[in-house]
């Protein structure tokens, strides 16, 4: 087999079929398109006109060089039309009959030694090479929308896949300014099996009544620092971009096809808001109500106003790693620190839990006066927007305010929490490190193509392994331990990949 294909073939004239035909075009390539609706395919060549006469417009691209990328693309109104192709792109409904049904039929036109391959996100890929006489030709090749802007390209090998395939359609993909991850045909491949952590852990949570999802989203966008970095959306933000018709199905796709591992549990309340059509931005409401694609301000998810900062605070901080930065902070914002190997009767009780929530944390100690502090990420004064609080469910009014005034003091926004095991930032952070790790335990993907294919296409500060060594596999492998211990939910066991590592003092990203 030549590294070359001649000629590209894209079936599915939606969003992600007209992405892929506009990405090959622009890269030198012949395109055929079809589609079974023929007005379908209409609108796609007006859309990729309209594409390339704004790029035109805004100076990306010069006339001549659109005019002759849109002339390399047609369409068929046939699967005839791709009698000469080498490579045809399957971008069509996620329903396994029917891909089988077309892949069938795609045999019957194409050369034995043309490649067939699946833009699915979440289907197996083995399942529909073996409706296929040819399943050693048959790939996957799941792109991410805009896929001419998003550089990042999954090559999937089934079983049968020839090892020549998924090196043509990685060169096929750097040819075209893509990066590509090889990896094997597992649910939800790398990207979307890494995302079964930062979206449902954060429904858990909210299942959970730990807080409101709009400081769900604070908090994961302004407390959260990585390298200098946080995340760009909350998660709930994020599933009203991506669709909740799109995002729940992927949830229980992953769940069911890892035979209901406990990692990958959706929320009720995912399936709730979806059969009640509350999808996101392109129906106008999700989690948030949006007019013109823009949220749309609602009074009863602003955050409120922090409590005046108190005077004559006594404050007593529990041993533990942070110690002494947690004084020196309360210091500063005014408070009197108690020195006591006990917490006087007088003083606020602060402890800085990892994994663990504030009632396991507070044993021998007075709950009523427990505020926690997540010290996971940076807490120091004037050193970060938000600082994140605590309580147990025995702490009284008076004390948990006083503490949110305390916090606040110099600035910092301030979420108080009712108990959690790890708080928000903790454990949605261990759950995509947790996650990460056991898809490089299963050998899906090398362990550094793993982060690529996360950070690019996820958009997450780091990738999984990344961000498990930046915070240290150590505390990592603490807090699901503690969030285990507390829950005893399987969801939360550490993956041996990771146990190992943290045991060793080595890397997340080191292969064996």
């Amino acid at each position: 087999m030549s590294l070359a294909f001649s000629k590209i073939g894209v079936v599915g004239a939606g969003a992600m079929g007209r992405g892929i035909v506009q990405l090959f075009a622009q890269a030198g390539s012949s395109v055929v398109l079809h589609d079974t609706q023929p007005a379908a395919m209409q609108a796609a060549l007006g859309h990729l006109k309209d594409t390339f006469a704004k790029l035109v417009e805004k100076g990306k691209i010069e006339a001549d060089a659109a005019a002759q990328t849109l002339a390399r693309i047609s369409t068929g109104e046939t699967l005839a039309a791709f009698a000469g192709c080498d490579l045809v792109i399957e971008a069509i409904v996620e329903r396994l009959d029917i891909k089988q049904t077309l892949f069938k039929a795609l045999e019957d036109v194409l050369s034995p030694e043309a490649v067939i391959v699946t833009n699915t996100s979440s289907l197996s890929v083995t399942a529909i090479a073996a409706a296929c006489r040819h399943p050693q030709r048959v790939g996957g090749y799941h792109f991410f929308n805009p896929v001419p802007l998003m550089r990042i390209v999954e090559v999937i090998g089934g079983p049968r896949t020839d090892p020549s395939v998924l090196t043509r359609l990685s060169d096929l993909a750097r040819g075209a300014g893509h990066t590509p991850v090889v990896c094997q045909d597992t649910p939800g491949f790398i990207v979307n099996h890494a995302g079964r952590a930062f979206g449902p852990e954060s429904l858990k949570a909210l299942g959970e009544g730990v807080t409101g999802y709009a400081d769900i989203d604070r908090i994961l966008r302004e407390h959260v620092q990585v390298g200098g970095q946080g995340f760009k959306l909350g998660p709930f933000e994020l599933l009203d971009l991506t669709g909740l018709d799109v995002s729940h199905p992927v949830m229980e796709s992953i769940y069911h096809q890892y035979y209901e591992e406990a990692r990958y549990k959706p929320s009720v309340i995912g399936a709730q808001r979806l059969a009640a059509g509350l999808l996101g931005r392109k129906v106008g409401e999700g989690f948030y109500r949006y007019s013109g694609g823009n949220v749309v301000a609602d009074p009863t998810l602003q955050e409120a106003a922090a409590p005046a900062a108190p005077t004559g605070v006594r404050a007593w901080v529990a041993r533990g790693e942070h110690q002494a930065g947690v004084r020196s902070l309360l210091e500063g914002l005014g408070a009197t620190i108690d020195n006591g190997a006990q917490p006087s009767p007088d003083s606020l009780i602060v402890l800085t839990p990892l994994g663990i929530d504030a009632t396991e944390a507070s044993r021998g100690l007075d709950a009523r006066r427990v505020v926690a502090l997540d010290t996971l990420m940076p807490f120091g004064l004037r050193a970060c927007k938000r600082r994140v609080i605590m309580t147990t469910p025995a702490t009284e009014a008076a004390w948990r305010d006083r503490a949110h005034g305390l916090f606040a003091a110099d600035g910092a926004r301030v979420s108080v929490l009712r108990d959690s095991p790890g708080f928000i930032s903790q454990r949605v952070l261990a759950m995509i490190v947790a996650v990460g790790t056991e898809i490089a335990q299963q050998r899906v993907a090398a362990p550094a193509d793993i982060d690529t294919a996360v950070r690019l296409g996820l958009g997450y500060p780091a990738g999984p392994l990344t961000l498990g060594d930046r915070i240290g596999p150590s505390r990592i492998l603490e807090i699901l331990e503690g969030m285990h211990k507390v829950t005893a939910d399987p969801r939360y066991r550490p993956s041996a990949w990771l146990r190992r590592r943290a045991q060793l003092g080595l890397s997340l990203l080191n292969d064996d």
